[in-house]
């Protein structure tokens, strides 16, 4: 019986491809969907390695794939080549909001904690993060997140780093450290912002009251 952080099978069609294969001279992978959905159901509870659940198999094996893969670059491969085909299906709102949230660190960091700012689209999809201290004010941040939003292109070509628009609330508005908002969006033409107009849903938007 599996758990809502499990992949489902469209989700599982999407993200097989990407994953690595094994080269036939240190045995074969275990099953990558069992352990991918033991790394995220980790991620989801918070549960200690140890306890995870039997059907995900050897916690052990999930552990050293999460050290592994962190380690080398391929999760960072994996939700840029994800990020990649999500936007060439246009799947990709560039319509972004910025926030931050609180994490509380692990008791052996004597109750620090850690406020990572984010980048989402418009479908709650996190296009980057960073991590600061707890006490690190937003407005500092706001800069070096709109910057590591690097969403590639499936061929050749720079990757996408402008929103079309960008939302956050007034602890990111502080001048005085690093550009404005407006800095970081694309530059449009009056037609090509009538298009996109066209196909937002009915809400409040930037461009809709210009």
């Amino acid at each position: 019986m599996g758990s809502g952080s499990d992949l489902t099978n469209a989700q599982w069609e999407r993200l097989e491809p990407f994953l690595p294969m094994s080269n036939g001279r240190c045995g074969r992978w275990r099953d990558h969907r069992q352990v991918v959905n033991g790394l995220l159901f980790q991620m989801r509870t918070g549960v200690q390695w140890r306890d995870l659940p039997e059907r995900y198999g050897p916690w052990k094996t999930a552990h050293e794939r999460h050290r592994r893969w962190s380690a080398d670059g391929t999760r960072k491969m994996l939700l840029r080549r994800i990020q990649a085909e999500a936007d060439a299906a246009g799947e990709i709102d560039r319509d972004i909001s910025v926030d931050s949230t609180s994490v509380r660190a692990h008791h052996h960091a004597a109750g620090a904690r850690h406020a990572p700012p984010l980048s989402a689209d418009g479908r709650c999809r996190v296009l980057s993060l960073v991590i600061t201290p707890g006490q690190c004010a937003d407005c500092t941040r706001f800069e070096p997140v709109m910057d590591n939003i690097r969403v590639p292109r499936p061929a050749c070509g720079r990757p996408r780093t402008k929103p079309n628009s960008v939302s956050a609330d007034k602890g990111y508005s502080n001048r005085r450290y690093g550009r404005s908002r407006t800095d970081f969006m694309q530059d449009e033409t009056a037609a090509e912002r009538a298009r996109r107009v066209e196909t937002l849903p009915l809400r409040a938007h930037p461009s809709a009251r210009s």
